[in-house]
């Protein structure tokens, strides 16, 4: 049977993005009391997973780096048809960047055990790196395929999926173990179902940190990142609208002259 890990991240709500302070001093996110939403392209790499383990058999393992409050985020993938549970949670994995979440998820999945795929979202919602996933696979020594839209054989030993490329896609072929970092064109992930809901009820949550890991505070978290950020400030979004009137050769001809006055033309 296939071991699947999805490696899944609880993010802010867009919906309370306003809600979000910037700590002045360590210049890092502050995201309080912000709810947390499971991470759009992660919705991806699960579905993915499940849609694997309906046709060959598999078990899925939901991996999370995150404060306490995650838990739910991970209780919804349960709830979606994940397997078993863990929640990587510490006060020393705060302000971590994407070399040390990456760190931290990989401990997490070598002291699970042994796995056949790591699936992950090829991005987060708040930060849209793109490196987590192509670091765990430094971490772990394996093969990883980046922006994977499409997995067209997933039996036998070496997986041949389909990945995006600016001016159009390549055919790979990589031998397992390895890491699929997944783009939304994937699929389309499914909706959470009420019998799901309560069969998650009777699965648990492993939760883990430092010491279980077996890591020291130096290695993770803001300590263990080497990003060094020299500025963070918040962008005013608002815009100011202004209708124009007049006949459709009017209104042109005032276009052209504000955007000449805002030296856009």
């Amino acid at each position: 049977m296939l071991e699947i890990f999805v490696c899944i991240k609880a993010v802010p709500d867009p919906k309370d993005g306003d809600k979000i302070k910037i700590d002045p001093v360590k210049k890092t996110l502050t995201r309080g009391d912000v709810p947390l939403v499971l991470n759009p392209l992660d919705k991806n790499a699960l579905e993915a997973a499940l849609q694997i383990k309906e046709k060959v058999g598999a078990r899925i393992t939901i991996l999370s780096m995150g404060p306490p409050a995650a838990a739910k985020i991970v209780k919804e993938c349960l709830a979606l048809g994940g397997d078993q549970g863990f929640l990587l949670s510490d006060r020393a994995f705060g302000g971590a960047d994407a070399l040390a979440t990456a760190y931290t998820l990989a401990k997490g999945i070598e002291k699970i055990g042994p796995f056949d795929v790591v699936l992950c979202g090829m991005a987060s919602s708040d930060g849209a790196t793109e490196w987590v996933g192509p670091q765990i696979a430094t971490f772990l020594d394996v093969p990883v395929v980046t922006l994977v839209e499409e997995i067209v054989d997933d039996e036998g030993p070496a997986w041949k999926v389909k990945a995006s490329l600016e001016d159009g896609y390549r055919l790979v072929q990589v031998k397992l173990p390895a890491v699929l970092t997944v783009t939304r064109d994937l699929n389309v992930p499914r909706t959470l179902a009420f019998s799901g809901i309560i069969k998650a009820r009777k699965k648990e949550i492993t939760q883990w940190g430092c010491s279980d890991l077996g890591v020291s505070e130096e290695s993770v978290g803001l300590k263990g990142s080497p990003t060094i950020v020299s500025e963070l400030s918040v962008i005013d979004s608002k815009r100011d609208v202004e209708m124009i009137a007049g006949t459709r050769e009017e209104k042109a001809e005032q276009l052209v002259q504000k955007l000449a006055e805002a030296g856009v033309v």
